[in-house]
């Protein structure tokens, strides 16, 4: 899923991360409760929004609110957003054609409502295979549908010593009744980064569709769809920078197959036919104001030069920002094996950093996953706990009975020191 950084040594920083400068996009990073600065470590479950995007997603609500389609002023700009957002997002996925970009409220309510459409081309007796490690929004939609059609379910498990796919096993999975893969471009509950590339292929040997959850891959590594292999890819932006929105790339031969469930005045052609419904323009707006984003970091921090267009931007700000974040995730995790009774719930190979986004999940033989979160919040520091969502992955680790894990989910714009401050807070909560 494009290029994944290397594992580099504790103590050296990228030099061209200047974290100040980005630090200073995000006004939430500010903000202070009763003089506590807030350590926001539950970006897994939703990130904070540069300034751009806030900007971005106000001038349309304010200047450019009206539906599409429309003879008069507001209408032809609120389709020059809807125009610019997929086009934004074709850069971001590598897509060849914007007309692929779907929207929607987010990735669970795509997923379902695909769904009905892919569930017209399965017969009773086809089968789809699921992955344990996947989150249940990639999961209950295919098995609901799987009930409603007669179909079979093949679970894809994942080693829990290593935290990874043995992929071999996908092979005795696969058969000819098989008509879909679905399975997450990373983990997370784990973290860890899948190899969705094999997958794909060997999901296209057998002559099925591949589905690909990119969720919390989307937000920290390139993205190429093409390079990928899938049929379908899916995320959500307010993961990575943006707002409350949903994002699909399908394959447009892909997609012209499938019947889209819509109203009858709506349009028939691509893309429009499966956005059920008036979007959020303004989710839109912000959508493509979080790929300039990631676009300004590649070409302010990088040697990409402006000229080279905004998927070279965007390719060099996101493996910049991965490998500072892989050095995150290596601090937290060394600082994690230090403290008595943890243990981790993911990689933990300090030179493996670069198989993992940097969501790391622990369980304490002592203390209970809530009450540690709850801890932390006390301290200001927000986490989550629980199976977040990630329910098979819990059952096979076997912590869902017992309370699920803690999860501390750093992204770019958190800080060394920010890392020691949670591992000082567990130290002491813990001991």
């Amino acid at each position: 899923m494009g290029r994944q950084g290397a594992g580099l040594a504790l103590c050296i920083i990228p030099m061209a991360i200047d974290l100040a400068a980005i630090r200073r996009q995000f006004p939430a990073l500010s903000e202070t409760d009763n003089g506590e600065p807030r350590l926001y470590f539950d970006n897994p479950a939703g990130t904070q929004v540069p300034k751009s995007v806030a900007d971005r997603v106000s001038d349309c609500l304010l200047h450019k609110s009206a539906n599409i389609g429309g003879y008069f002023r507001t209408s032809q700009l609120a389709g020059e957003v809807a125009d610019g957002a997929r086009a934004a997002m074709a850069d971001f996925f590598n897509a060849p054609s914007p007309d692929e970009i779907i929207f929607g409220q987010n990735m669970t309510s795509i997923t379902f409502h695909l769904s009905r459409s892919i569930g017209r081309h399965l017969r009773a007796g086809d089968e789809i295979v699921l992955s344990q490690m996947d989150h249940d929004a990639n999961i209950e939609p295919w098995k609901l549908l799987a009930r409603d059609f007669g179909l079979e379910i093949r679970w894809l498990p994942f080693d829990t010593e290593s935290f990874e796919f043995d992929l071999s096993k996908l092979d005795d999975i696969l058969s000819s009744r098989t008509r879909l893969v679905c399975v997450g471009g990373a983990s997370n509950l784990t973290g860890t980064i899948n190899d969705v590339e094999t997958i794909c292929a060997k999901t296209r040997e057998a002559g099925a569709w591949s589905f690909i959850d990119a969720v919390q891959s989307a937000p920290h590594i390139v993205t190429d769809v093409e390079e990928i292999g899938c049929d379908f890819f899916v995320c959500s932006a307010y993961k990575f920078f943006g707002p409350h929105q949903g994002i699909l790339w399908g394959r447009k031969d892909v997609l012209e197959q499938l019947d889209a469930y819509k109203v009858r005045p709506a349009p028939r052609e691509l893309p429009w036919c499966f956005e059920a419904g008036t979007q959020s323009h303004e989710g839109m707006a912000g959508t493509a104001a979080a790929v300039d984003y990631f676009a300004w970091v590649g070409s302010t921090m990088t040697d990409t030069a402006a000229s080279a267009g905004r998927r070279q931007q965007i390719c060099s700000g996101l493996d910049l920002l991965f490998d500072y974040e892989s050095l995150l995730a290596e601090r937290l995790v060394s600082g994690l094996k230090s403290i008595p009774g943890v243990r981790i719930q993911g990689i933990s190979d300090a030179a493996a950093m670069h198989r993992r986004v940097p969501t790391v999940s622990f369980v304490h033989d002592r203390h209970h996953s809530a009450s540690i979160a709850e801890a932390l919040a006390r301290r200001n520091i927000f986490a989550w706990s629980g199976h977040n969502y990630a329910l098979e992955a819990a059952r096979a680790l076997g912590i869902d009975d017992s309370g699920g894990a803690v999860r501390i989910g750093a992204v770019h714009y958190n800080s060394a020191d920010e890392i020691d401050g949670v591992l000082n807070a567990l130290t002491d909560i813990l001991k």
